[in-house]
Parts: C-alpha cells; sequence; structure tokens
C-alpha cells in the first residue's frame, strides 16, 4: 500500500467519524459515501484505484469474505430469542421459499431479457437473491432481545440466506462444468445442501457452545470477567469457518450459529453462575460475565464491521468506475426490487402475525450487497470463462449500487416514520 492510500483511508475515516452522528439523520448511509469515493477514485475519475474483478479476483474474493462473516457473526450475536419463539418462523420462510422464488423469477429474467444459457442463468440467480446483512445495518435489530417482527425479520433473513443461497451457486457453477454434480444431481443434494447446511450448522452451534462455556466457566473463576473480545471474536470467526469449511459444509452458516449458539449462552450460563456466587446480586461481576462479554464481543465486532464495510463498497466503486454500468442492469435492479422481491415477500407472510405496514417494509429491505460480491468473485476465482464472468459482472455490480443508492437514501426516513407509527 502506497503512502497515498494510507493518506486516502486515514481521511475517509477520520471523515467518517466527525459526520457519522449527522449521516444517520439524512437520507444517506455511509455506504452511499463509500460508493461515490470509489467511484471518483477509479478510472472514472482521478484513477488511483484500479481494480479489475478478473484479474484481481482473488483478493477481491478474500476482501468480500471477510466483511461477509463479520457482518455474519454480528447477526447471530444480535439474535437472542429461542428458536421455539414464533419469530423465527418468517425468517425461516424468507430465506428459504421466498428465496426460492427469487432465484426462479431471476433464472426466467435473465434468460429472456439478458439472453444467458439456463447455466448461468441459475448460477446469476443465486448469486443476485440472498439479501444482505452487511448493508442492512439500518433496519436490522437495535439491540440483543429486539421484538420487532421487522427488524427481526431482516435482520434473520439477512444472516440464514447468505448460507442457504450457497448451494444453488454450486448448482449454476456444476451446470458451467465447474463442479461435481453427480448423476440426477445425488453428489449436489447429498453433499451440497442436506450435509453443506446441516453439518454447517452443527459446526457452528458446537464451536459457539464449547468455546462459550469455556469462557464462561474460566472467567467466573476470575477476578475481573471481561477482557481481550476482541480476540474471542475473530478467533471464534476463523475456528468455526476453518473448521466447517475442512469438512466440506457451509462456513457462512457455521459463522452465523456460532453467534447465535454464544448469544443463547447468555440467559443458560446467568442462573448457574448466579446459584455459585457468594453474593446473590444479578449484577455481580460473575453473575453478570456472560451478557457483558457478549456485550463487549458484538460491540467490537459491530465497530470491525464498520470498517470492513468501508473497504468492500469502496471496492465495489471502483469496479463500477471501470464502466460496469448498463441499463440492463437498472431494469433487472427494478424488477426484482419493486416486483419479485415483494411478491416473494407477501408469498410467505400470511399467518406470520406481522401488520401490513411491516409487510411493505420487509418487502422494500430487501437489501443486495455484499454477498453477492463474494459469490460473483467465488465463481470468477474457481474458473468462470472470461466471457461468462464480463456477462454477469456489469449486471451484478449495477443491482448492488442501485440497492446501496435506493436502500440507502430510503432507509433512515422509513425506518424513523416506522417507529413513530409503530410506537
Amino acid at each position: 500500500m502506497t503512502p497515498l492510500w494510507f493518506a486516502i483511508i486515514g481521511s475517509l475515516l477520520v471523515l467518517m467519524s466527525l459526520i457519522g452522528f449527522a449521516v444517520t439523520r439524512w437520507p444517506v448511509s455511509p455506504s452511499m459515501i463509500y460508493l461515490f469515493i470509489g467511484l471518483i477514485l477509479g478510472p472514472m475519475g482521478f484513477g488511483i484505484l484500479e481494480v479489475d474483478a478478473v484479474r484481481d479476483a482473488e483478493w477481491l474474493l478474500v476482501a468480500f469474505e471477510i466483511t461477509v462473516l463479520i457482518s455474519l457473526f454480528s447477526v447471530g450475536l444480535k439474535l437472542r430469542m429461542p428458536f421455539s419463539d414464533r419469530l423465527w418462523r418468517l425468517p425461516l420462510k424468507l430465506a428459504s421459499l421466498s428465496m426460492f422464488f427469487t432465484i426462479g423469477c431471476l433464472v426466467l429474467l435473465s434468460h429472456w431479457l439478458l439472453n444467458y444459457s439456463w447455466p448461468l442463468a441459475v448460477l446469476f440467480g443465486a448469486i443476485m437473491a440472498p439479501t444482505d446483512p452487511v448493508l442492512a445495518s439500518d433496519v436490522q435489530v437495535r439491540e440483543p432481545g429486539d421484538k420487532d417482527r421487522l427488524r427481526f425479520a431482516v435482520t434473520a433473513e439477512g444472516g440464514m440466506n447468505d448460507g442457504t443461497a450457497f448451494p444453488f451457486v454450486f448448482l449454476g457453477l456444476g451446470l458451467l462444468g465447474l463442479h461435481e454434480l453427480g448423476p440426477d444431481l445425488s453428489h449436489w443434494l447429498a453433499r451440497d445442501v442436506v450435509w453443506g447446511i446441516g453439518g454447517g450448522l452443527l459446526v457452528g452451534a458446537a464451536c459457539g457452545v464449547g468455546i462459550g462455556r469455556l469462557i464462561l466457566w474460566y472467567r467466573a473463576r476470575r477476578e475481573e470477567p471481561v477482557g481481550l473480545e476482541e480476540f474471542l471474536s475473530l478467533g471464534l470467526i476463523g475456528l468455526s469457518y476453518g473448521l466447517a469449511c475442512m469438512l466440506h459444509t457451509l462456513g457462512f452458516l457455521a459463522v452465523l450459529a456460532a453467534g447465535i449458539a454464544m448469544r443463547r449462552l447468555e440467559s443458560q450460563g446467568r442462573q448457574p453462575l448466579r446459584e455459585q456466587a457468594d453474593v446473590l446480586d444479578s449484577e455481580s461481576p460473575q453473575v453478570a460475565a456472560p451478557g457483558h462479554m457478549l456485550e463487549s464481543v458484538l460491540t467490537f465486532n459491530e465497530r470491525f464491521e464498520r470498517i470492513a464495510e468501508v473497504g468492500a463498497v469502496l471496492l465495489l466503486g471502483g469496479l463500477m468506475s471501470n464502466g460496469y454500468f448498463t441499463m440492463h442492469g437498472v431494469i433487472v435492479a427494478a424488477v426484482l426490487m419493486f416486483v419479485v422481491r415483494p411478491a416473494s415477500v407477501f408469498l410467505v407472510t400470511p399467518g406470520s402475525r406481522t401488520t401490513m405496514r411491516q409487510r411493505w417494509l420487509i418487502s422494500w429491505f430487501g437489501v443486495r450487497g455484499v454477498g453477492s460480491l463474494y459469490y460473483l468473485m467465488f465463481a470468477i476465482h474457481i474458473g468462470l470463462r472470461t466471457p461468462q464472468a464480463e456477462a454477469l459482472l456489469p449486471i451484478v455490480l449495477t443491482v448492488v449500487a442501485a440497492s446501496i443508492t435506493l436502500h440507502g437514501m430510503s432507509a433512515t426516513p422509513l425506518m424513523s416514520l416506522y417507529a413513530r407509527r409503530h410506537r
């Protein structure tokens, strides 16, 4: 990294620290600012940020991968509700039935409108179907235990479908000859769907529960129950993701499950610690250790997530500055946001105990972002041919940029209005 880049990134971070509070009240999201700066730093502007999606796919993949992993762990730590709670029913439907519906619609749209082959259309549908937990922070749960149905549904959906879309990415790659599917899709169903999803959740839950219990057991016997949460956060992300990938399961789901499992230990760990404490005070350090520890981990993770978001969206701006913008992408973005997404949400919301206002807001806040960029770089990295990559790039980048812009402009006023009326 050159001294110029140190100065640019340092200036951007200082700028955001100065205007960050004001941005929360404007119809502008921080991601919109990062995107604009990336555009003017790229070839379209000063030519400082030169990044090529095909040439630099390997390190772009790592950059987007780290950003998604940090965000997924944060999402898991925010989801405090037990699985027996009815709140989980809607996001589970959104991450499965709604996503399947969205993939099908995008396959048909890209085949007919963009003249993609059926295999490439399947890959495109899988890349664009999942909603994003990274760029939807304004709509996510504000604190662990938030029972608002809108916030909980958007948060949990963004965490889950970033993992459940992966088998369909493998399906598209397999149809293109880049992944083994087996006879009659048998390998894909057994390895990528059943074992990939189930194994990923098991690995992540085991890591979260095991490490969480070990840390609580150790810190309950110390005078200072909290410390070095950044090591715990990054360590658990790396451990759960690494083990899941080594076992050929879905690492994204493992990281999400690890965060959820650790958060569930808060309520499970308080009572035994309270019974062991010499003074039966709910605020004693030993008894309060689980909550304090997890809140510290979440605080660190959210701050790290914001920094990773800066880099990811700057890179998106740099890619867009290469001329990857097309009116076909605008059409796809409009159909996805105004037709497909609402239809997919209203398909599963009957009986969900959500108000009509909540359903419309859930249907609007289907943010597309860094998860889609990761899947695209993953496909390019493992061997997607350059003509196919060049066909996907302008559409995917245009849709993500349109989502950042429209959702960024609307998030603050819509959520402020929702909060006033809901209250």
